[in-house]
């Protein structure tokens, strides 16, 4: 910085205030900008570190990269922050609990400044290590208590769309859900489905109900498991749309080309799907804004913000599509 600054003809002052985006001249701007450019000059981010205490790097833990919902909430991550001059650390779990535990412990060691999880299994471990964690943390997709989160009400958004579903379609139901460890796309979305179809004398058969992770295939194969074990299934309620883009396919399989996108639902509003079916019933979730939300309330809190701005528990809302 020193030789920058003897190169440009200004102090070390203005060349700090050049590189921290602060007031100066543009006939200094120019020369400074010029003198980095011929000495090859680059700032050291970890001395910046050791000075400010600082490293403006936020560790973002995610269940899967190939997810639209996740390529969305991470966009509104990314967003937030570029625009606040921070950088993103992606961490790709693959849906693996314990993984999300080492990055938990990695980052804090790296170290970040703080932490966005999109969580999915709060077990007793990830409890204990979120109530540990040295840097500041919010979660996205479960609500914890104590925790900083934003969520969604799956339970709300799944009976809404049980009780539409219970309306319109006539004959058996089956369901392919996910591990209820995931309390909110798991265990939430089947309860919530059960009773939205139960408040208007609908009932899912035990017999009907089928697991899959999240994925094309699983979704394919449980809905062929399904029809082969109750060829009479008259519509397949999934978790989530990917597994409901799988059972889609399977009911063409089964029942003819055009069959699976009048007899299957899901969760998500895919816009690949919605782009190749023209809209399968779904719920609309607003994963960039929870992105967004979630990394605002994070930056805010290291500025030393509190309260309504700061760390807290925010309900974002949904709608049913194509019901």
């Amino acid at each position: 910085m020193k030789d920058v600054a003897e190169l440009a003809g200004v102090s070390s002052a203005a060349v700090s205030r050049y590189l921290n985006g602060g007031y100066i001249s543009a006939d200094k701007a120019d020369r400074i900008k010029k003198a980095i450019e011929l000495t090859g000059y680059v700032r050291s981010n970890q001395a910046r570190a050791l000075r400010t205490g600082s490293t403006k790097l936020i560790g973002v833990i995610v269940p899967k990269i190939n997810s639209e919902s996740v390529s969305r909430i991470t966009a509104g991550i990314g967003q937030v922050l570029d625009r606040r001059g921070y950088q993103m650390l992606l961490a790709n779990t693959d849906n693996t609990p314990a993984r999300e535990l080492e990055y938990l412990d990695l980052f804090q060691n790296h170290p970040v400044d703080g932490i966005v999880l999109v969580a999915t299994m709060i077990t007793k471990e990830h409890r204990a290590a979120i109530a540990s964690c040295r840097v500041p943390i919010v979660l996205i997709g479960q609500q914890v208590d104590g925790v900083a989160c934003v969520y969604h009400d799956d339970y709300e958004a799944a009976f809404e769309l049980g009780h539409a579903l219970a309306g319109r379609v006539d004959g058996k139901i089956g369901y392919i859900g996910v591990t209820e460890e995931d309390r909110a796309a798991g265990y939430d979305r089947r309860r919530g489905f059960e009773a939205g179809l139960g408040a208007v004398g609908v009932w899912l058969d035990p017999s009907l109900i089928r697991q899959g992770s999240f994925t094309f295939g699983s979704g394919y194969r449980a809905a062929r498991e399904l029809l082969a074990d109750a060829p009479d299934v008259s519509f397949i309620a999934c978790a989530t749309d990917t597994m409901a883009a799988g059972a889609l396919r399977a009911l063409d399989e089964v029942r003819g080309m055009g069959e699976g996108v009048r007899r299957v639902s899901g969760f998500g509003d895919n816009a690949f799907l919605r782009s190749l079916t023209g809209g399968i019933p779904t719920v609309h979730y607003g994963y960039l804004t929870s992105g967004v939300e979630a990394t605002n309330m994070l930056l805010n809190t290291l500025d030393g913000v509190e309260g309504e701005s700061g760390l807290k528990t925010l309900k974002l809302g949904h709608q049913l599509m194509n019901v």
